[in-house]
């Protein structure tokens, strides 16, 4: 989006400041900086597809265009919801005429069918290379076939330093400004690690003044957001995010309300949803075994919903999962079998369970489907992981479980 001043056209702020090569990027140090993955690429002078996922304004489209200037790389932009399939056509026959291009690829999560068709092949042969942008989760979002094309790199929210020393830069083109440090740490305190949202508030900050003088009372008259989520070190979104889940863990149901609030709030509903899923499983478990599939429907109902009227939802299902019984057996079960295939000796599979195994006792042929056969290496064979709470659920599984092992051992 351009805007205009005295009939020329302006640049936003948050494009002017873009990147131009990776040494530039702001964040993201897992990925970026001295012998980081992005930067070794870049040096060694090779570049794979890709998918970069994460918050809006964190610097996916900036790291996508440094890494391609920082190459000299020919490459085309497209957007999966906007460009159709003639856009692609094009794209194809310049990838041809260059023998090889790079196409950078926003929303590709929204990549329907019969554009998917249209680049796998050239994907497959190299020539197009792929850098993909989304903010939904490629895992769940992005079809398998253009997944496992691709390398996948999870970007992180920028914390209050980086939004810090991004807003210093923009001072510098901002002619005339005047704006304390106090000033810039409220923007980037409220900003929510997102740094063109931060650049956008500061340029109306800076053109809404009749004297480029910045003030915390010129950003609250423009941009009020409550300040729940960041303290002093920028670590308070994610503490919000942990107390959600410990004060459901814990069957604290106000406190779970408060903290679902606060997330409510920053307009964050995928983290709530992932969130209430881990929970229904990892500390609701075999307590109440129907919270998975009820979260589920609640999240599908905030979904087709949406905002204001999905927080009613969501309070629903948190009251519940707050007040449920609390069972973490089957979480403490895989990770002790976890645990064991990386420091023992777990053995080869008993043969008799092996493909086609005349010694293969089928228990649909025996009373209750039960039959005595070893099913664990005999290196594991005495080994136990699932070890059943005191709930009433668990009480019927444990007694089943017990017969069982009778039997089989």
């Amino acid at each position: 989006m351009c805007y205009y001043i005295n009939g020329d056209i302006m640049e936003p702020l948050a494009i002017q400041l873009r990147p131009k090569s990776i040494k530039e990027i702001l964040g993201q140090k897992h990925l970026v900086g001295d012998n980081k993955i992005l930067t070794n690429l870049v040096n060694n002078k090779r570049l794979f597809s890709m998918i970069l996922y994460g918050h809006p304004g964190i610097g996916k489209t900036s790291i996508a265009c440094s890494i391609v200037n920082d190459l000299n790389l020919q490459y085309r932009m497209l957007n999966a919801t906007i460009n159709n399939k003639k856009d692609f056509d094009v794209v194809i026959e310049e990838a041809k005429m260059y023998k090889g291009l790079v196409v950078i690829m926003d929303e590709i999560h929204r990549l329907n069918k019969d554009r998917q068709d249209l680049l796998l092949p050239y994907l497959e042969n190299g020539l197009i290379t792929l850098i993909g942008m989304t903010t939904a989760n490629p895992y769940h979002s992005i079809n398998p076939a253009i997944r496992s094309r691709c390398q996948i790199f999870e970007l992180k929210p920028l914390n209050d330093s980086d939004i810090i020393e991004g807003l210093k830069r923009a001072t510098k083109i901002l002619y005339g400004i005047n704006i304390t440090d106090d000033t810039i740490k409220y923007i980037a305190n409220i900003a929510s690690g997102d740094l063109r949202f931060a650049y956008n508030l500061l340029e109306i900050a800076y053109y809404s003044t009749n004297d480029k003088s910045v003030n915390i009372d010129v950003v609250k008259k423009i941009n009020n957001k409550p300040n729940y989520f960041h303290d002093k070190n920028g670590d308070g979104y994610y503490e919000a995010i942990s107390a959600f889940q410990k004060s459901i863990r814990g069957s604290d149901v106000d406190a779970s309300l408060h903290y679902l609030a606060r997330l409510i709030e920053a307009g964050d509903l995928d983290i709530i949803y992932r969130r209430m899923n881990v929970i229904a499983y990892e500390d609701i478990g075999l307590a109440n075994p129907m919270m998975g599939v009820k979260v589920d429907a609640a999240i599908n109902a905030c979904v087709r919903l949406g905002l204001p009227e999905a927080r009613i939802i969501l309070a629903n299902i948190v009251i519940e999962l707050a007040l449920s019984p609390k069972s973490n057996s089957a979480y403490l079960a895989i990770d002790k079998a976890l645990n064991d295939i990386n420091i023992k000796n777990v053995g080869s599979v008993p043969t008799h369970l092996n493909n086609h195994s005349k010694d293969y006792k089928y228990p649909h042929d025996y009373p209750n489907h039960i039959v005595k056969q070893q099913y664990l290496p005999k290196e594991l064979k005495n080994s136990r992981y699932y070890q059943p709470q005191d709930n009433k659920y668990e009480e019927s599984l444990k007694k089943i479980n017990n017969k069982i092992k009778e039997i089989i051992d």
